[in-house]
């Protein structure tokens, strides 16, 4: 009944044709977990491979100095894109998220903050390092609620001498942080730092971040259609209260026996020890450049996005026995049915050519532990899905749920 049929038509007639290379009956809905890359993206990482492979910072030959330069240029790309200034920011490369927010709360200084807060609907790379924080440090740590609308529910004491770590969009149903800005403001009046995880907001929501002034934004380039990559925007102040501890190669200007002196003139550097990822850095260059221009069907990206999933969102909701844990359309669409468990479902459809992430999704704590559901099915469109994609899906999903 679920077996997959073989579609010999290469690629969908509404579907983008800078993902020319998926098939009709391939429905990629886990983007939340990685983005697919777009041909643009596949041709800039080939293109350093094949012709420009050498190490940046550190050679004086034309290939070097090439990827120097595409390096820099995406730095200053990243920081313009949030609407921040290189003045006050710095933009440097690491894993992934999770990676991203270990390195900046493993380094900051003890004694300078007394709490740690976070919100219930953060992913294990926020939940797990603010309790290590917090235990590192002795102090105590506050888990605060989030609204229906995603906003932060806190009174000012919450945040006095803080270090805030959340997320601006939920990795369980697209909630966002709507009072980010008021959230911000009012720690750096309380003495505190904000660190950002937007590991789900940069493809499709980054409206959301320009000109906030976040003390870190942490996100991982391979959720918006760029290589496997992590990002770090840090504010240059924060940057050097940070007792730097994670070194090597690439960080230093001077080394005698006993000591050394971290580069004065390249800040970057001192969050990225060693050899970077050189074709994702300069993949990630392209895919923004790559989602500023973008029109599917005509739309900007995020119309397109907000077009389709109310689709998938309104299909959901008409099935029988499916319960729905958002409260309104988002790129992130989590569910659970009463008649069949999710990774069965997940198996189904993957049965039929479509592929979603089943499970907890990394935020035991609030599914789990509090509110006790069941395992949930997540879909997660991106660029690449077209209403055929959805139509599909919720036809699937009534089948083998009997709804």
């Amino acid at each position: 009944m679920f077996r997959k049929k073989t579609d010999s038509s290469s690629t969908n007639i509404d579907r983008l044709p800078e993902f020319g290379f998926l098939k009709n009956d391939d429905i990629y809905m886990d983007n939340a977990c990685q983005s697919p890359r777009p041909q643009p993206v596949i041709d800039a990482m080939d293109r350093y491979y094949q012709s420009y492979n050498a190490c940046g910072g550190r050679v004086k030959y034309k290939w070097g100095q090439q990827v120097d330069s595409e390096v820099e240029e995406t730095r200053q790309l990243v920081i313009d894109y949030l609407g921040l200034s290189k003045r006050d920011y710095i933009c440097t490369f690491t894993l992934n998220t999770t990676y991203g927010i270990n390195l900046i709360l493993g380094q900051l200084p003890s004694g300078a903050y007394h709490q740690v807060v976070t919100s219930e609907i953060e992913h294990n790379s926020v939940f797990l390092p603010t309790i290590s924080l917090a235990q590192r440090f002795k102090i105590p740590r506050k888990v605060l609620a989030r609204a229906d609308d995603g906003s932060l529910i806190y009174a000012l004491a919450d945040l006095e001498k803080s270090v805030v770590v959340v997320n601006t969009t939920s990795n369980i149903d697209g909630r966002l942080l709507t009072n980010i800005k008021q959230l911000i403001s009012d720690t750096h009046k309380s003495g505190g730092i904000v660190i950002i995880d937007a590991a789900q907001t940069m493809a499709h929501y980054h409206e959301l971040l320009i000109g906030c002034q976040a003390d870190a934004i942490c996100f991982s380039a391979h959720k918006m259609y760029a290589g496997s990559l992590g990002v770090i925007v840090i504010r240059k102040d924060l940057l050097k209260t940070l007792a730097i501890g994670v070194v090597g190669g690439g960080m230093v200007s001077i080394v005698n026996e006993q000591g050394y002196t971290l580069l004065t003139d390249d800040m970057n550097s001192w969050l990225e020890p060693g050899l970077q990822a050189y074709s994702e850095i300069i993949s990630l260059k392209n895919a923004i450049l790559w989602l500023k221009n973008v029109r599917p069907g005509g739309l900007s990206s995020s119309q397109h996005i907000e077009k389709i999933s109310k689709i998938l969102y309104q299909g959901l909701l008409n099935i029988q026995g499916l319960k729905i844990i958002n409260s309104q359309a988002s790129s992130l669409i989590s569910v659970y049915s009463n008649n069949v468990d999710a990774h069965r479902l997940a198996t189904f459809l993957s049965a039929s050519g479509i592929m979603v992430r089943s499970g907890y999704f990394c935020c035991h704590y609030f599914l789990l532990e509090k509110q006790k559901f069941p395992p949930l099915l997540r879909f997660s469109i991106g660029l690449q899905t077209t209403e055929a994609d959805v139509e599909k899906v919720i036809g699937i999903m009534r089948k083998i749920t009997k709804g």
